[in-house]
């Protein structure tokens, strides 16, 4: 699979890269890509945390998110569809 430049959002082209091989889609990939570089690798998977359930947000705060990880067509979708592509991504 040829490497292509992510783009300067990505923070950490190489875990990208390394990601996307493993067949992650390209928002995944990029949000721990960034979140790694923010950091280090291995304090990304220990962060934990808590979040309300999706239904609990408003669509603002959906729209948002869904930004955050580069969901196209997100300006129409629905708080369902939206939650539905979140949980996807």
């Amino acid at each position: 699979m040829p490497t292509s430049d992510p783009g300067p959002s990505v923070k950490d082209d190489e875990l990208y890269e390394k990601l996307r091989g493993e067949g992650n889609s390209k928002e995944k990939s990029a949000r721990i890509a960034n979140a790694a570089a923010a950091s280090s690798r291995s304090d990304i998977g220990r962060k934990g945390g808590h979040s309300d359930a999706y239904e609990d947000w408003t669509v603002d705060e959906l729209h948002d998110r869904a930004a955050e990880v580069g969901i196209e067509g997100r300006s129409t979708m629905k708080k369902d569809e939206l939650i539905e592509a979140l949980r996807q991504s």
